[in-house]
């Protein structure tokens, strides 16, 4: 029925690509811009990272090792042109049309890979808290405007409420390393017992992961069960 009233509402108002401004038609992203944006396939089917060509594995050398990742990680793009001016848009200047077409991106590269939707999909999705006093400064979650569409097209639930950012801590993006894990120590704490859930965590870049990892072992804490990390893109 929501597909229908979104064919019948593009046909009425056919909606801009944000990537050249051309018409989409039903997605606010047309189908040249979609064939040209630097996806990321062939993916390791642990971290997310792209294997190279020809690679004979389905996993990355250090996911074959014992102390390889605890969370399966999947990201849809690389943190390129123009894909980064569209996160940056979403997240700095209040474009909730990019981050929702964003979400619509993500979703896409999620079904197109058949062998990860074989894989048992989560319960939930969870999209990385802001802190209060963020959310204040900035009017909206990015995160959460993100993981709106992938839940609606997947026809997951969406909890907003499974994990709290319950200390204020620098921006990300202005620390490097070892100072991020830092920075996140203590920061997120999941209220309710989540126990036997299956949980897929959304963000809109992974760099060092450290974020979407202190929201997993936040929810693990809690109880979830395997847990995937899903985010728009990612740096390579």
């Amino acid at each position: 029925m929501l597909r229908q009233v979104d064919r019948l509402l593009a046909s009425l108002l056919p909606r801009s690509c944000v990537f050249c401004g051309l018409t989409g038609g039903e997605q606010a992203c047309c189908e040249g811009c979609r064939t040209d944006l630097p996806w990321l396939t062939n993916p390791c089917l642990s971290c997310g990272i792209p294997l190279p060509s020809g690679h004979p594995l389905e996993y990355c050398d250090t996911c074959r090792m014992p102390a390889g990742r605890h969370f399966r990680m999947l990201s849809a793009l690389a943190y390129d042109y123009p894909v980064d001016r569209i996160i940056a848009g979403a997240k700095f200047h209040q474009r909730l049309d990019f981050a929702s077409v964003l979400g619509e991106l993500l979703a896409m590269y999620l079904f197109s890979l058949g062998r990860w939707m074989s894989v048992e999909l989560p319960d939930v999705i969870v999209p990385v808290p802001l802190h209060r006093r963020r959310w204040a400064a900035r009017g909206f979650n990015q995160a959460a405007e993100i993981a709106a569409p992938v839940a609606r097209q997947l026809g997951l639930s969406l909890r907003l409420d499974a994990c709290h950012r319950i200390r204020h801590t620098l921006e990300q993006t202005s620390l490097t390393g070892s100072a991020r894990r830092h920075n996140l120590v203590g920061a997120f704490a999941a209220p309710d017992d989540l126990t036997g859930l299956r949980l897929a965590i959304v963000d809109d870049v992974l760099t060092t992961g450290s974020t979407a990892l202190a929201v997993a072992a936040a929810v693990k804490a809690a109880g979830a069960r395997d847990i995937q990390i899903w985010t728009v893109a990612r740096t390579v």
